[in-house]
């Protein structure tokens, strides 16, 4: 029995080979769900849906574009019937200091990962709220509660918090409906995003602030992801769960 049989879920950002969207939506196909990768790449989301095995769809999505994030998700529902889950997990980083950040790089960062969230969000909730059923699964980070310090400047801070506020405003909102908006903090994951761009010496010191003494995996985040779009979630809403390692202890 897995915890999403009969489910249907909708990943956003998830065509990526190492990231956070493709280990949920592989780890909610293992639990039964029948997944939607969403993602900028039709061929690219074509073939990782394909990967998780029969019955899945890619579908091309640019979430900053909120008429094709609704025909999308319509086009779905119309397909599927119903959408149980959606895990807004579409965000771009950028390693910038303060001074640094210019008027495109704030628009880039906070567009995705924010304006993003609440499109794909408004395009479900009506067809959520008429089934008085539904999982909403916001990525937000370690870096919009400690003030950056991992990887992302200070734009990808004010993103990420700006969607802990998006996510516990909307769980308020949408409670009497039976629909949960809960969010994810990871800290250090080893994914495409951080692979790479960090010296050895910021990855020893990155590390050197990790109690767990380890950087994170992709499927810790998604075994997380699997509990809050699963009904072992069911009594949680408007909450924030850390996956870091001991970072931040609040």
């Amino acid at each position: 029995m897995g915890l999403l049989d009969g489910k249907f879920a909708v990943v956003t950002g998830a065509a990526s080979a190492r990231g956070l969207g493709k280990a949920t939506a592989k780890l909610f196909a293992e639990h039964g769900a029948t997944v939607a990768i969403l993602d900028l790449d039709q061929a690219q989301a074509e073939a990782a849906a394909a990967d998780l095995g029969p019955n899945h769809v890619g579908m091309a999505c640019n979430v900053i574009d909120k008429a094709q994030v609704q025909q999308v998700m319509d086009a779905l529902i119309e397909k599927w019937g119903q959408i149980d889950i959606l895990v807004n997990n579409a965000g771009i980083t950028q390693p910038l200091k303060f001074m640094e950040i210019e008027p495109e790089n704030y628009e880039a960062v906070t567009d995705v990962s924010l304006r993003g969230t609440l499109y794909c969000t408004q395009a479900v909730v009506p067809h959520m709220r008429q089934r008085k059923s539904g999982s909403i699964v916001n990525l937000s980070s370690v870096s919009a509660q400690r003030g950056g310090g991992i990887f992302g400047g200070p734009h990808y801070s004010a993103a990420k918090a700006g969607v802990l506020g998006l996510t516990k405003a909307s769980a308020r909102e949408l409670a009497p409906d039976n629909v949960r908006v809960n969010a994810i903090c990871p800290g250090f994951i080893a994914t495409d995003i951080t692979q790479g761009k960090l010296t050895p010496e910021m990855k020893e010191q990155v590390l050197a602030g990790i109690p767990m003494g380890r950087a994170g995996e992709a499927i810790d985040v998604a075994g997380c992801a699997l509990f809050l779009a699963s009904d072992l979630s069911a009594y949680c809403t408007g909450t924030e769960v850390d996956v870091n390692g001991g970072s931040l202890i609040h």
